[in-house]
C-alpha cells in the first residue's frame, strides 16, 4: 500500500469515527430530552407507578452500548486483516 493509499483509507477512517461521534451526541441530546420530558408527564399526572424508568433504563442500556462502538472499540487495522487471512486453513 502507498502512502497516498494509506492516507486516503486513514483519512476515511478518521472521518467515519467522527460521523459515529457526531451520531452519538445526537443519540445523547434525545434520550435527556424525551426522557425528561416522560418524567415530567409522570409526575404532573400523578406520580404514580415510575413507569418512565422503563424507557429510561432500557434505552440507557442501547446508549452505553452505542457508547461502546463509538468510543471504545478498536478499529478493524490491516494487521487485524492480515492475522485473521493467516488463520485460515489452505484447501478450506
Amino acid at each position: 500500500m502507498n502512502e497516498i493509499e494509506q492516507a486516503s483509507g486513514e483519512r476515511e477512517q478518521a472521518l467515519e469515527r467522527l460521523k459515529k461521534k457526531r451520531d452519538f451526541q445526537g443519540h445523547l441530546v434525545a434520550y435527556v430530552v424525551v426522557n425528561a420530558a416522560l418524567w415530567v408527564l409522570w409526575a404532573a399526572t400523578g406520580a404514580g407507578y415510575p413507569w418512565p424508568a422503563w424507557v429510561t433504563g432500557l434505552w440507557a442500556i442501547g446508549l452505553i452500548l452505542n457508547a461502546w462502538e463509538v468510543y471504545f472499540r478498536a478499529p478493524i487495522t490491516e494487521a487485524d486483516v492480515q492475522r485473521e487471512m493467516g488463520r485460515r486453513k489452505p484447501g478450506a
